[in-house]
C-alpha cells in the first residue's frame, strides 16, 4: 500500500454499522471516502445471529446479510474499504494515519472502531478461551451439539445468545447475578424475557455468579457461588458462552482524542472530538455505548458524515 498523494475527504476507522453508514453518507456527498476496518465489515452485529429491530424489514433478517448489504450500498457510492489497522494517528492539515500497510492524509476522520467483548473475570477463563469458553455463538455455538451450555449475561445480547444456542445444545443455564424477585434481574427487553422464559431449553441460576471454569483440557464444570450465602457448589456443563458488555477499541488514541475514565472517545452534541476535524461514532463513543444499539450507531454514523461534509465545505 502506497502513500496516497492526495488527501482523502474523509477517513473512517470501522466498518460496522456506524462506520459503513457514515460512508454511504460521506460517498452520496461525493467525498473521497476510505473505510479502514482491521477485521471483517459489519462490527460485533456481524456476530449475531437475527435481527428483528432494524426498520424497515418486516420480518428477522441475518446480521451478517444486513451488513453485507450495508457494505455494498457503501461501495456503490464510491467508498473504498480497506481491511487494515489503524495503529496511529497524527492530527494536522490534514491528518496523517498510520497502519501496517501504509501512511494516508485525510481532511477529516471518523473515529466508529466499535467495541470488544469483555472476558469473564472467572478464575481460568483465559485459560479455556477457545477450549469450552467462548464470546461468540454464531462462531461456534455449531461445536455444542447435544452438549449442556452456561451463558453469562442476562441482558439483550445473552438472552439472543441463549436462545440461539438452544438450536444446538441440550440445555442452556442462563447465570444471572440478582435474585429471582428483583425487578432489574433481567436487563433484556421483555418481548426477550418472555422468550427465554418459556423456552424448554432454558433454565435461569439467579442469585450467583462463576468464580472458576473448571476441566482437564476441555470445560467440564464451573464452580458457582452464590452471592446472598458465598457458598460455592459446581455445575457440570461441557461449555461456556459470554456476554457480559463490551470495552471500546481505542486503545490506539490514547493521547490523540480525549477518552473518558473508560476509554470511551468523548464528544460534543455534534459527535466531536476535541481535535477539529475528528469526529466519533457508534459504541465507542460516550453515551452511545449505554445503547448498544446497532440502529443507533447507525444514526451517529450518518451525523457524522453530515458533520464532516460541513468541514471539508468549510
Amino acid at each position: 500500500m502506497t502513500e496516497r498523494q492526495e488527501p482523502l475527504d474523509v477517513l473512517i476507522v470501522g466498518a460496522g454499522p456506524a462506520g459503513l453508514t457514515a460512508a454511504i453518507y460521506a460517498g452520496r456527498a461525493l467525498l473521497r471516502t476510505l473505510v479502514v476496518e482491521k477485521a471483517i465489515p459489519g462490527g460485533l452485529l456481524a456476530e449475531t445471529d437475527l435481527i428483528e429491530n432494524w426498520p424497515g424489514f418486516e420480518q428477522a433478517i441475518s446480521a451478517r446479510e444486513l451488513m453485507t448489504a450495508l457494505q455494498k450500498q457503501a461501495e456503490r457510492f464510491g467508498a473504498e474499504i480497506l481491511q487494515d489497522e489503524v495503529v496511529r494517528i497524527e492530527p494536522g492539515t490534514p491528518h496523517r494515519v498510520q497502519t501496517p500497510r501504509g501512511t494516508f492524509e485525510a481532511k477529516t476522520i471518523i473515529l466508529a472502531p466499535g467495541s470488544r467483548p469483555r472476558e469473564l473475570p472467572a478464575s481460568r477463563a483465559a485459560e479455556f478461551k477457545g477450549r469450552g469458553v467462548s464470546y461468540c455463538a454464531i462462531c461456534d455455538g455449531f461445536f455444542f451439539r447435544d452438549k449442556r451450555l452456561i451463558e453469562v449475561g442476562a441482558g439483550d445480547s445473552g438472552l439472543t445468545e441463549a436462545l440461539f444456542l438452544t438450536r444446538f445444545a441440550d440445555s442452556v443455564s442462563v447465570v444471572v447475578r440478582h435474585p429471582e424477585d428483583d425487578p432489574k434481574a433481567i436487563r433484556a427487553s421483555a418481548i426477550l424475557r418472555k422468550r427465554a422464559s418459556e423456552h424448554p431449553k432454558i433454565e435461569f441460576l439467579w442469585n450467583c455468579v462463576v468464580e472458576e471454569i473448571l476441566g482437564n483440557g476441555s470445560v467440564s464444570a464451573v464452580r458457582l457461588r452464590d452471592l446472598a450465602t458465598g457458598e460455592t457448589r459446581d455445575h457440570e456443563i461441557d461449555g461456556v458462552f459470554v456476554k457480559i458488555g463490551h470495552d471500546p477499541q481505542t486503545e490506539f488514541l490514547k493521547g490523540t482524542v480525549n477518552l473518558d475514565e473508560d476509554g470511551h472517545i468523548e464528544t460534543d452534541g455534534h459527535l466531536r472530538t476535541n481535535v477539529p476535524g475528528i469526529f466519533a461514532a457508534g459504541d465507542s463513543r460516550v453515551v452511545a455505548h449505554m445503547y448498544a444499539q446497532g440502529v443507533v450507531a447507525a444514526g451517529e454514523g450518518a451525523v457524522a458524515a453530515i458533520q464532516a461534509r460541513k468541514y471539508v465545505s468549510g
